[in-house]
């Protein structure tokens, strides 16, 4: 299985692509979408939803997964953002992919083993993890951070979506079920 990882920015969106086999995952790609010399807004989403549709076609992944937006300070930086990380999804479902969706906090505790990681550590950890020959750029590595946790998750994602129509008939009463 081929994973699409997206790390979405309005100037500077990551992506990365590992390959999962069994428990192994294995590099493909990384890179970074830079959007700061198209000018205004539709321009930069533009070059995004541009980008993510080439990376697609090119390397054909089975299923991406990006990471939320957390709310920011600023609330107009957090509506940017959102655009970002909208034209992305928007490229994704467009060419037929499921996407999963990861906060910051699950990303560096599956990539690190806590939520609480500097950009640093998220890099590093990725190189390991990947065996890569060196550490990638802050964007790209967490882009693959996001496609690890989605590979360490889609396991298990699978069996609670198997699991689902046999609890349909489950009701819950005060935490317990009845």
């Amino acid at each position: 299985m081929i994973i699409l990882g997206i790390d979405p920015g309005l100037r500077t969106t990551g992506f990365g692509l590992i390959e999962k086999q069994g428990n192994k995952l294995r590099y493909i790609a990384s890179g970074t979408i830079k959007t700061v010399s198209e000018g205004e807004l539709p321009g930069r989403l533009k070059v995004i939803l541009h980008g993510i549709a080439e990376i697609v076609r090119t390397y054909q992944p089975d299923c991406a997964a990006v990471e939320k937006v957390f709310v920011n300070v600023n609330p107009q930086s957090t509506l940017l953002l959102g655009q970002a990380r909208g034209a992305a999804i928007t490229a994704l479902v467009g060419a037929d992919l499921s996407v999963a969706e990861y906060t910051a906090l699950q990303v560096k505790q599956a990539v690190t083993g806590h939520g609480k990681a500097a950009k640093e550590q998220v890099q590093e950890m990725v190189a390991r993890l990947l065996v890569l020959p060196g550490l990638p750029g802050t964007d790209a590595a967490d882009a693959l951070g996001v496609a690890i946790c989605h590979a360490n998750s889609v396991d298990a994602l699978a069996l609670i979506g198997a699991l689902a129509p046999s609890l349909s008939g489950l009701r819950m009463k005060r935490g317990r079920l009845v």
